[in-house]
């Protein structure tokens, strides 16, 4: 067994959602909706940070990269979603699947370093206001940015590497949606125990590691203000940072509690519910919080309304 090929399958079945026939329409328009809402949503976000001058700080490079990854992040999984859904046909070849399974790390971690970059953008511009253009230069944003993308890189390339020198033999069923990396595992025929290792270490780094940055990044924010505690202030950094700790509570949250709060008979339901939150709704969400909750963006939107006007009445 150990010697066979790992292309002795040449494709997956997706299982997808457990829904009942007679609510496959209604749950393909809610996820088609959704999923048009994410790209339309996050598409305007870059659109008015590329178009607005008033938006070309360090905060809003962060947020147009972060729309992108949101974008492409759901556009991993839900076309493949829907087209089941549309066609009844779960199959996905192995090319494919391992693929799938790259760009859903490298977006889903991307994200994770993204909003560490905004984060101590907070905690500088908050902390060391007079300082902040000399601290987040463009070539400090430009790198950070970099860094993040190279990370991400490498991290999906290598667990896409250890996944592909599996085996995988005569049960080819996901019982899932997408070609998550745990389900791909409990599939495999051949020794899985370095890929169980460095998901460990890496899921330490890409994952653990942010969430303890930002973390100490609103330590930080929190104790600056409290040295000078006033309303105004308290207002001002919580309208600074209250978009992005939303942001980063859906995020972390969703992936907390599937990672590390599991559920003692391992659900595989709650599994594929918190996969849809973080994969399908997080990143539908993520522009209302930015638009609703945040006037420069709301001041840009009127501001490319009211130019379209005057061009329009001329």
């Amino acid at each position: 067994m150990m010697g066979r090929n790992q292309t002795s399958i040449s494709e997956f079945l997706l299982l997808g959602l457990t829904i009942q026939p007679e609510q496959q329409n209604l749950f393909y328009a809610l996820f088609l909706a959704m999923y048009l809402t994410t790209l339309l949503g996050n598409l305007l976000i870059i659109v008015l940070i590329r178009l607005d001058s008033h938006l070309h700080t360090p905060m809003y490079l962060f947020l147009s990269n972060l729309s992108f990854s949101d974008l492409c992040f759901s556009s991993v999984t839900i076309p493949k979603l829907l087209q089941n859904m549309q066609n009844q046909d779960p199959s996905i070849p192995y090319a494919d699947c391992l693929t799938q399974m790259y760009f859903f790390l490298f977006f889903g971690d991307l994200e994770s370093f993204l909003l560490v970059a905004m984060a101590y953008d907070r905690y500088v511009a908050i902390c060391f206001p007079l300082r902040y253009t000399a601290i987040m230069s463009p070539m400090l944003c430009l790198a950070l940015v970099v860094l993040s993308w190279v990370l991400t890189t490498f991290h999906a390339m290598l667990h896409t590497l250890l996944m592909a020198r599996l085996c995988f033999c005569a049960d080819n069923v996901i019982p899932h949606f997408f070609c998550d990396m745990s389900a791909l595992l409990k599939l495999a025929c051949s020794d899985t125990q370095i890929n169980e290792l460095v998901i460990f270490i890496m899921g330490g780094l890409i994952l653990v590691i942010p969430f303890l940055l930002i973390l100490g990044s609103y330590v930080r924010i929190v104790s600056s203000i409290l040295k000078v505690p006033s309303s105004k202030g308290i207002c001002k950094a919580f309208s600074t940072c209250g978009s992005h700790l939303s942001v980063v509570s859906l995020f972390y949250g969703t992936v907390i509690g599937l990672y590390l709060c599991p559920s003692t008979n391992s659900s595989t339901l709650k599994e594929t519910v918190m996969a849809v939150m973080y994969t399908v709704v997080t990143p539908m969400l993520n522009p209302f919080i930015y638009s609703l909750r945040n006037r420069d963006m709301k001041g840009a939107l009127g501001r490319i309304i009211q130019q379209k006007k005057t061009f329009l009445s001329l």
